[in-house]
C-alpha cells in the first residue's frame, strides 16, 4: 500500500505566490516529463480560451481528468503557453514525502487539501484564489489518479461548491466580477512499441504468479490471463474461492464485499457515490484515533488494516468494466499492465514513449446561486460532458473507430 494516508495531525499547506520558481520550473518540464514519466511531446489546444478567460479579468477554473501521476506536470507546459502560473489543490500526503519535495511544490505554488476530513483552510484558499482572480486555480474533480483515459470517476461534488462560493462573492464586488470553469482533457498516446513495453512487465507478473513467462500467448490474451488470476487470488483472500461470471462483475463484487462492513460498522451503512468518495467518507471516520494515537495496539493494527481494505477497493475501482470492449486500444493496454505493477510494487515506472493532448474546454459561467436539478449539480453535469465529449474527440483522432467504454 502506498503511503497515501499519514497518521498524523494536519496542518494546511499554504501556497507561495511568487512566480520565479515556476517560471524555472516551465523551462525544465518538457525534460522531466521525458526522463521521468515517457511524455516526449506535449501538444496544446485551445490556449486561447484559457487566454481570453484570462485576459478578461474572469476567475479561473481548470477542472482536469486524472489519468496519470504526471497530469500536473503535463499542465504546466500548458500554462506556460496560455502564459499564468496556476496554484494547484493537491492531496495533503503529497508534502508528506520528504522536505524537498513539500518546499518545490509549496514553491511551485501547490497548496494542500486533506482528503480524510473538512479542510476549511484549503476551501477558502481556493475560493480566495478564484475571488481574487490573479492566478488560475487547477483541480482534478476525480479526487484521485484513475489510470484509465478513456474513463471518468464520479466528479466529486467540492468542485463545484468552490467554483459557486467563489462566484458568489465576485459577483458581490463592485464592479461584479464573473468566475468560469474550463475543463480541461488530458489524453496519453502511445508512440513506442506496445509489445515491448508491456512484455517486461507481463514476464514479472507472470512470475509472481509462480507462471512460466506466457509469451506465445497474444498480447490480449496474456493481459486477461495476468488480470484474472490477480482478481482470483484476492477473491480467495477475501470470499474464500475465486467467483465466476464478468470480470466488472467480479470487480464491483469484491469492492462491496471490503467496503459495505467498513460502512455498516463506521458511517452507519451510509454510501457515497463512486468507490473514491466511499472510501473518503471511511477514512474520514476510521483514521481521526489513530491520528491522536492513543488506541491499543490490537485495533491500531485492526483499523490499518481496515485502511489498507480501503486502498484495495479503491484500486480495484481502475480496472473499469468494458475496458477491453470490443477491442482495447494500445493505450488501454498499456494503462491496464502498468496497473499490474503499481498493484503489484507500488511503482509503475516508464515503459514507453508517449505524447500528450491536451484540450481546453469552453468557458463554463458559474452562477452565483446554487442550482439543483433532477439529476444533481446541472454545473456537474455540464463539466462532466464537456470533459467526456473532449476526450471522445481526442480518442476519434487518436485512434479512429475507438469508442468510449
Amino acid at each position: 500500500m502506498q503511503r497515501v494516508v499519514v497518521a498524523e495531525p494536519y496542518r494546511f499547506v499554504p501556497p507561495s505566490r511568487g512566480t520565479l520558481l515556476p517560471r524555472l520550473l516551465g523551462l525544465w518540464l518538457p525534460r522531466y516529463l521525458r526522463g521521468a514519466h515517457g511524455v516526449v511531446a506535449v501538444r496544446c489546444r485551445g490556449v486561447e480560451r484559457l487566454r481570453a478567460s484570462l485576459e478578461a479579468g474572469h476567475g479561473v477554473m481548470l477542472a482536469s481528468n486524472h489519468c496519470r501521476p504526471c497530469d500536473p506536470m503535463v499542465l504546466g507546459v500548458l500554462a506556460r503557453e496560455a502564459r499564468c502560473f496556476p496554484h494547484i489543490m493537491a492531496s495533503w500526503h503529497l508534502f508528506k514525502q520528504g522536505r524537498l519535495q513539500a518546499w518545490l511544490l509549496r514553491h511551485a505554488g501547490v497548496f494542500s487539501v486533506y482528503r480524510e476530513g473538512m479542510d476549511r483552510d484549503s476551501l477558502s484558499c481556493a475560493v480566495r484564489i478564484l475571488v481574487e482572480a490573479r492566478r488560475p486555480l487547477v483541480l482534478f474533480p476525480e479526487g484521485a489518479v484513475t489510470r484509465h483515459n478513456d474513463l471518468l470517476n464520479h466528479l466529486m461534488e467540492g468542485t463545484t461548491f468552490i467554483a459557486r462560493s467563489a462566484a458568489k462573492q465576485r459577483a458581490a464586488t463592485a464592479p461584479p466580477g464573473v468566475v468560469v470553469v474550463h475543463a480541461i482533457a488530458i489524453r496519453y498516446v502511445l508512440e513506442g512499441d506496445l509489445e515491448e513495453a508491456a512484455a517486461p512487465v507481463l514476464e514479472m507478473v507472470e512470475r509472481r504468479l509462480a507462471w512460466r513467462p506466457q509469451s506465445s500467448l497474444p498480447l490480449v490474451e496474456r493481459v486477461l490471463k495476468a488480470g484474472g488470476a490477480m482478481l482470483a487470488l484476492k477473491e480467495i483472500e477475501h470470499f474464500g474461492a475465486a467467483q465466476h461470471g464478468e470480470i466488472g462483475e467480479r470487480v464491483a463484487r469484491l469492492v462491496d464485499r471490503l467496503l459495505d462492513p467498513l460502512e455498516a460498522e463506521w458511517v452507519k451503512g451510509k454510501r457515497e457515490r463512486g468507490v473514491v468518495g466511499r472510501v473518503k467518507l471511511l477514512r474520514a471516520a476510521i483514521l481521526p484515533d489513530l491520528v491522536v494515537g492513543e488506541l491499543p495496539p490490537q485495533e491500531r493494527e485492526r483499523r490499518w488494516r481496515q485502511l489498507e481494505d480501503c486502498y484495495l477497493a479503491q484500486a480495484l475501482s481502475c480496472y473499469p468494466a468494458g475496458y477491453f470492449t470490443p477491442a482495447p486500444t494500445p493505450e488501454r493496454l498499456l494503462e491496464t499492465v502498468e496497473r499490474f505493477e503499481e498493484d503489484i510494487t507500488d511503482a509503475s515506472p516508464a515503459h514507453a514513449r508517449l505524447r500528450a493532448v491536451v484540450d481546453v474546454g469552453e468557458a463554463l459561467p458559474v452562477p452565483a446561486a446554487r442550482e439543483r436539478g433532477p439529476e444533481g449539480d446541472p454545473l456537474m453535469a455540464q463539466l462532466r460532458g464537456c470533459l467526456e465529449a473532449l476526450l471522445a474527440a481526442s480518442l476519434e483522432e487518436a485512434r479512429p473507430g475507438a469508442r468510449m467504454p
